[in-house]
């Protein structure tokens, strides 16, 4: 016994950044960015918190699922931008929601929502919980060197969930991490500590842009086709692949090499832009909401990041 996906839901904060809003303050322009990014505008917090963000995407999950905070039996969040250090984000959207089961993070940057599937997969697996409550939340705003346009066009806020119960959903997985910190990389707050003799670094993305492209479309052509050569698929097979919303260009030249029509791979970067562990479930909320999924369609979800961590898996809707 594993799981299958009840209901999802989203949010993103209401404030809207265009590219050309950006390049009143960048050196940059609207088809730069679209040409090498492919985002058009990206959603970005205000005064709303990462909690508050998750919190939002919970309760439109739950409701979509129709179940109850009193109904769930695990919470867990990914997120490299919880607004504390501790307590975890899982645990703050505990209280915000009324649950009472157990609550907690996972980080595992742009690919940690699949990594929340494979964990809540094992607790299917030996029958410990009935409906679990899985949430990617990310604040990419307040983790951005608004001066860097290498980096600063690319993100966006937002969250992500999905309501998770008894069944025969997930097929297969495939995780994998190389444990690279030099690619991508966000340093945490140095501290205060007038014994430490470390250099501080300020606490914002730095990505090598040509490098985490190249391991990004080798990771989701490699994770894809495994996926499909061991569960004998074809093409025809699948009715959509919902990658991690990282690059256009890097969903486009996976989408070649892998020679599915680039029809069945669901694209929303020009809205929200990259929005980590988010990107993933706001996608599958809005295959949902449109009425673009049916039961019994396979779907192929894959991601990839910081640390050169990357996971895939099939679903069964």
């Amino acid at each position: 016994m594993t799981f299958s996906i009840i209901g999802t839901g989203m949010y993103v904060p209401p404030k809207i950044v265009t590219n050309d809003d950006l390049s009143k303050t960048l050196d940059t322009n609207d088809e730069w960015i679209r040409q090498r990014v492919g985002v058009q505008r990206r959603h970005v917090c205000t005064g709303e918190t990462t909690a508050e963000l998750a919190y939002q995407a919970a309760l439109r999950a739950l409701e979509n699922s129709g179940c109850t905070p009193e109904d769930l039996d695990l919470i867990i969040c990914s997120t490299i931008s919880g607004d504390l250090v501790s307590p975890a984000l899982a645990c703050v959207v505990q209280k915000m929601l009324g649950a009472s089961c157990p609550a907690y993070d996972v980080n595992s940057a742009c690919s940690a929502f699949l990594f929340l599937l494979e964990t809540a997969a094992g607790y299917f697996a030996r029958g410990k919980v009935k409906k679990v409550l899985a949430i990617g939340a990310e604040r990419m705003s307040k983790l951005l060197d608004w001066q860097d346009r290498g980096t600063c066009v690319i993100f966006g806020d937002g969250a992500g969930a999905a309501v998770l119960a008894s069944g025969e959903g997930y097929i297969d997985s495939t995780i994998s991490t190389k444990g690279n910190d030099e690619v991508i990389r966000v340093p945490a707050f140095a501290g205060e500590s007038p014994y430490s003799t470390l250099e501080p670094e300020r606490p914002f993305i730095r990505m090598q842009g040509q490098e985490t492209f190249k391991y990004a479309v080798n990771a989701m052509c490699s994770d894809i086709s495994k996926l499909m050569q061991n569960n004998r698929l074809t093409a025809e097979d699948i009715a959509y692949v919902v990658p991690h919303q990282a690059n256009k260009r890097i969903i486009d030249l996976a989408c070649m090499r892998l020679r599915i029509p680039i029809k069945k791979f669901y694209v929303n970067i020009q809205e929200y832009g990259n929005t980590s562990s988010a990107s993933i479930p706001i996608a599958l909320d809005e295959l949902n909401r449109k009425g673009l999924l049916k039961r019994g369609d396979n779907l192929i979800l894959s991601a990839f990041g910081a640390g050169e961590s990357n996971a895939s898996c099939l679903l069964k809707w």
